[in-house]
């Protein structure tokens, strides 16, 4: 049967509670694989499963109870193994890595920030901000309405002024945010956000970090700005870019079903 990963802890990590229900229905017993100075919280992978909302749960309340005693490396829902071996292989391997990233991650959690501009705001940015745009919008305005080469001419305009604004401001909030985190992670470009940034923030920090959050709200009151958090730092198991939430990935090459 195959083997499903919710993550991966430090071999000294205290046991689960017993009873913890993992995916599938009935729900899969939660049990430990334990190689050399690492432990993998596993269970059986139950056939067909999808991305439900009691799934995602289930998946979620392992993290949540392993984390409780200490470190632990999340594994992205839909991380499933051929077998128990294939698991303790990977751990054996790259145990050198793992050890390492419970070490970076120890009493951190991860902040997730996307942003989007408010439409009828950056619109007034940008004309404030471009006087070629304003110029050609009055001419417009004066005519009746402008020509329909001028009316696509100033809407060209206004996209690009948009798109280039778009790209000032995720760069800004990255900035503003990056100094109260110990280390950041930037998303896919294609999620219909500007922004989209994981943030690594120790536990003991994250009033400050939300603090920052709130104070880049009041100086770029032209964004939209959402933070999903704290979560388990799914977005620094393994260097490189984040990954949506909830897809298979990120930490443990050892194939799916």
């Amino acid at each position: 049967m195959s083997t499903y990963v919710y993550g991966i802890t430090a071999g000294s990590h205290p046991s689960l509670p017993e009873g913890i229900a993992g995916v599938g229905e009935p729900p899969r017993e939660v049990r430990i694989l334990k190689v050399g100075e690492l432990a993998a919280v596993v269970s059986d992978a139950p056939e067909g499963l999808r991305p439900k909302r009691r799934e995602l749960l289930a998946h979620q309340n392992v993290l949540s109870e392993a984390g409780a005693g200490g470190c632990v490396l999340p594994m992205r829902f839909g991380s499933v193994a051929p077998d128990d071996g294939a698991v303790t292989g990977v751990l054996a391997e790259r145990a050198d890595h793992y050890k390492e990233r419970l070490a970076a991650l120890d009493g951190r959690v991860e902040y997730n920030v996307k942003a989007n501009h408010v439409e009828e705001a950056v619109l007034h940015h940008v004309m404030a901000d471009n006087p070629e745009i304003r110029a050609l919008a009055e001419s417009n305005r004066q005519s009746g309405g402008g020509s329909y080469e001028s009316k696509i001419q100033l809407g060209e305009m206004v996209a690009a002024a948009v798109q280039s604004k778009e790209g000032e401001d995720a760069l800004a909030l990255e900035r503003a945010l990056e100094p109260v985190a110990d280390a950041v992670s930037v998303g896919p470009e294609s999620t219909g956000w500007l922004a989209n940034v994981s943030y690594l923030v120790k536990q003991d920090a994250a009033e400050e970090f939300l603090a920052a959050v709130e104070r880049t709200r009041k100086d770029m009151p032209h964004l939209e700005v959402r933070v999903n958090g704290p979560l388990p730092p799914y977005s620094f198991v393994e260097p490189g870019p984040a990954e949506p939430a909830g897809t298979a990935a990120g930490g443990m090459d050892v194939g799916t079903e």
